[in-house]
């Protein structure tokens, strides 16, 4: 598989990124299954085997079990051979005191115990990359900076960066925070395609979404590597659920057209339209089953003509370009 070299830092990755968030089984307290646990093993392995070096955790997913199961990959994989990604900065309600509201936590003692708690979890002494989750409003920005030296004195992780953030939250962290923010992880999709939409809706009034005004040039002029969450729709691209929407639907038929005419996959042709993007994006696909991840990568070896990608993008956004 071809790769990115993320920018600001000696990391060469896979142009697709794997996503652990559900290689944990069930959102539960309930522990994983050995056929959960044999199920998520397959999947790992076989994304390393098409060529995916590049794996993406939170503290969070599945409450913790999928970097716990993630551990026993590292048995086979070489960890010097991987990019190891985690989030923190999201808390679920009732932790630790039953009264707790759900929350977003930037404090610098949540951010050090998070990424203690997920290098135990992983089995492995540092992150690669540590990503401030959502945007939290009681935000210190000193706090932060405080975290973030410790940890990279201390060597647990080597590069920092955010997921869902606007331009003005990225420089209000960067103007404290000595360490380059080197990622910011976005959902992008042919369904979601706001912040694309962003660039060529100057000065109109239509089809507008929060916060997405500039965030891709930002990330471009500033080194920023981007990274799409949800890069297939959940899965809507493919089988469109009973009722949706009529641009979905023809998406979806446009989708396999293009598919069957490359002879290639549905996924396949999705994740190629992210890929051609100039911002140099890294899709993260999620699935867990080993034949969709088989089907993704085959993107990297999928080129779209200008024409075949703003017809995506133009069926996908469900009107016509201004």
């Amino acid at each position: 598989m071809k790769s990115y070299r993320i920018p600001q830092t000696d990391l060469e990755v896979s142009r697709l990124a794997y996503g652990c968030m559900q290689i944990g089984g069930s959102w539960s307290a309930e522990p994983m299954t050995d056929v959960e646990k044999t199920a998520a093993l397959a999947v790992v392995r076989t994304a390393y085997e098409q060529g995916i070096n590049f794996f993406d955790h939170a503290d969070i997913y599945t409450r913790g079990k999928s970097e716990a199961v993630f551990a026993g990959a590292l048995g086979e994989i070489p960890r010097d051979q991987i990019v190891i990604q985690s989030k923190c900065g999201i808390r679920f309600p009732g932790q630790p005191q039953p009264d707790d509201p759900q929350r977003f936590d930037f404090s610098y003692e949540h951010i050090v115990n998070s990424v203690e708690g997920s290098l135990g979890r992983l089995g492995t002494d540092y992150l690669d990359i540590l990503l401030l989750h959502r945007p939290d409003a009681l935000v210190e920005p000193e706090e932060v900076a405080r975290a973030f030296d410790e940890l990279h004195q201390a060597g647990k992780v080597r590069y920092f960066g955010v997921s869902n953030h606007n331009v003005w939250q990225m420089a209000l962290l960067q103007k404290h925070v000595a360490q380059p923010l080197v990622v910011n992880q976005l959902e992008i999709n042919l369904l979601h395609s706001y912040l694309i939409n962003d660039g060529i809706l100057v000065n109109q009034t239509a089809n507008t979404y929060a916060g997405a005004t500039g965030i891709l040039d930002y990330c471009r002029l500033h080194d920023i590597f981007v990274q799409a969450w949800s890069p297939v729709a959940g899965g809507r691209l493919f089988n469109p659920p009973a009722g949706a929407p009529e641009h979905i639907q023809k998406t979806a038929e446009l989708v396999a057209s293009m598919a069957a005419a490359k002879q290639s996959s549905q996924e396949a042709i999705v994740l190629a339209w992210l890929l051609r993007h100039p911002a140099g994006i890294q899709p993260i696909i999620g699935t867990t089953k080993t034949e969709r991840v088989i089907a993704s990568c085959l993107a990297d070896g999928l080129s779209l003509s200008r024409e075949e990608w703003y017809a995506l993008f133009i069926a996908g956004r469900g009107e016509a370009l201004p």
